[in-house]
């Protein structure tokens, strides 16, 4: 059957898309050849090549192939964006073994996971982080210990002293600036960049192709703690070399690199299709609107893949006005629907459309995106390149008419290979629908007469504030550590501003009846990432349960729907 979308397909665009046999190292070591002297990385003002960069990486791959990583192995990546995650996430590849993306803002007791469940032995990170990252390790059992940890400062890959529109801002000068001594780590050893990089190791032969493993990253669900998605070098490269396509990517393209590229947009959308197509990255380590407004303006940025927030938060700048962002060509992002005001107002001062998309972890990001020549707005876009998506009834399974709501399920060559040690979660995760293997999203949704898919609900539980998926059951775990909480339920709140944020209905122990909602938001601020933070907390005598005892959030969350 003919898929409704397809009369909307731009006619320069293929259908699907061959997926190429090589390695994503393949396509900075061409890219190195190709253009040795184009700018791949700026940041700060400090600019480094695409022949320095692979340079690099093969230095660093040197040192972990002497450290002992092997083809497959695991390697933890803990960092803000800034270069050496680029060169570090590269050399992992190069060295033949499997990239771990990690948030940095998680605390210690939310990276024993980390470093656990995928069997990691070598992590690499910042200054800023390697005390939390040792902290976690130190912790474990002598045999799930980190055996190296290789420690960056952010001055080594820029001048402290740069001064103008690029240098960082005034209250980032001391997270950057400072230079944290290395931390000790029990049963291994950590070493500096400096030395990792001048190590003079050879890197090994490069022996990995499409079908090996090439990144784990970590996704939660409703259940327990996170869980690592397989993904091989085709998916990732089928999404970075559908982006240049869908996208018109070029050599000339400038893309401002501000959505952490710890997550999977950043690490597909924004670092490999960038690199792919030898484009330049304006790398920012985290969001500040006025610093984003002088980078687009100074180095022209055609490109900036975002978060609605962050639009919304540079427009509303005093200093907008005396911003140029004549340069961009391509605006656009997901996470988050925009608000169809800022679309509108985009689409009339500067001639962009806003590009939503729509994707997951175990999809490569991207599995659904508006195409330029028709938008629509607070729309989830069509099925990808060589994407089949449907809209089904998540207990029959069957398809749903147009307009109805469903759960949208997806095939393609950018879905996952599967959970990492966990074939229960990968089996129920799948389904076989017309005879091919559709990936189970979660999340309900619709498609109009035209094809176009759009967010209706979800049926995973889940927060979503500012962007960052917050998922309540791993919340809820780290919450039952604290000596006073008896029982602890995390529901989502509306928020003006980041959309959802957590909050959290908590059941006292009787010994400890005088904690403070304070109190207990300050331990969560030790014990979890920032943006897991219950910004509220309800306190009750018990919790609604089920007759098999199961905490029914539900209906606390429709209490709080209601409420608000």
């Amino acid at each position: 059957m003919e898929r409704p979308h397809y009369k909307f397909w731009p006619q320069r665009l293929p259908r699907s898309i061959a997926v190429p046999a090589t390695s994503l190292w393949h396509n900075l070591k061409t890219n190195a050849e190709r253009f040795p002297d184009k700018l791949a990385m700026v940041f700060f003002g400090s600019e480094i090549t695409y022949r320095e960069l692979a340079s690099q990486v093969e230095r660093l791959a040197g040192t972990l192939h002497a450290l002992g990583v092997k083809r497959g192995d695991r390697v933890v990546l803990d960092m803000q964006n800034c270069p050496q995650l680029v060169i570090a996430h590269f050399a992992i590849l190069r060295a033949n073994a499997v990239v771990v993306p990690v948030n940095p803002m998680n605390r210690a007791e939310e990276l024993k996971h980390y470093i656990t469940d995928p069997d990691a032995k070598v992590a690499i990170t910042t200054g800023d982080l390697a005390a939390e990252l040792a902290k976690a390790s130190n912790a474990l059992a002598p045999k799930d210990r980190l055996a190296h940890m290789i420690v960056t400062q952010f001055t080594d890959t820029f001048d402290p002293a740069m001064t103008g529109d690029e240098a960082p801002p005034p209250a980032w000068r001391d997270w950057l600036l400072t230079r944290h001594p290395l931390p000790e780590l029990q049963d291994g050893k950590a070493m500096t960049w400096t030395d990792a990089m001048n190590a003079g190791h050879a890197a090994p032969e490069h022996v990995v192709g499409a079908n090996d493993m090439a990144l784990l990253p970590y996704t939660s669900g409703t259940t327990g703690l996170p869980k690592g998605c397989i993904h091989n070098h085709s998916s990732l490269n089928h999404n970075a070399f559908a982006g240049q396509i869908w996208g018109l990517g070029s050599s000339e393209v400038v893309v401002l690199a501000v959505v952490p590229m710890f997550h999977i947009t950043g690490v597909v959308s924004v670092m490999h299709t960038t690199i792919l197509i030898a484009g330049t990255l304006v790398i920012m380590p985290r969001w500040d609107r006025d610093m984003a407004g002088r980078l687009i303006s100074r180095r022209k940025v055609t490109s900036w893949t975002n978060i609605p927030t962050m639009v919304i938060d540079l427009m509303a700048s005093p200093s907008f006005a005396n911003y140029d962002l004549s340069s961009l060509s391509y605006i656009g992002g997901g996470g988050a629907a925009m608000p169809q005001a800022i679309a509108q107002r985009l689409l009339e001062q500067f001639g962009l459309k806003y590009q939503e998309g729509y994707g997951l972890t175990e999809t490569a990001a991207p599995s659904h995106a508006n195409p330029f020549e028709n938008p629509k707005q607070q729309c989830l876009g069509i099925p990808y390149m060589s994407t089949d998506s449907r809209v089904v009834d998540p207990d029959t399974l069957q398809e749903m008419p147009i307009g109805e709501s469903g759960e949208i399920i997806t095939h393609g060559p950018e879905v996952f290979q599967g959970y990492w040690k966990r074939p229960d979660a990968t089996a129920a995760a799948f389904v076989e629908f017309e005879g091919k293997r559709f990936f189970r999203s979660g999340d309900m949704g619709r498609m109009d007469e035209d094809g176009y898919f759009f967010m209706t609900d979800r049926l995973k539980r889940m927060i979503n504030a500012s962007g960052f998926k917050v998922w309540p059951a791993e919340v809820e775990l780290l919450m039952f550590k604290h000596p006073a909480i008896q029982e602890a339920c995390v529901i989502a709140m509306k928020d003006a501003y980041r959309g959802e944020s957590v909050k959290a209905v908590v059941v006292l122990r009787p010994t400890h009846k005088d904690t403070t909602e304070q109190q207990i938001i300050d331990w969560c601020r030790e014990n979890m990432a920032v943006y897991k933070i219950p910004r509220a907390v309800q306190f009750v005598d018990a919790l609604p349960k089920s007759g098999s005892g199961k905490v029914m959030w539900r209906l606390l969350q429709e209490a709080e729907s209601k409420g608000a």
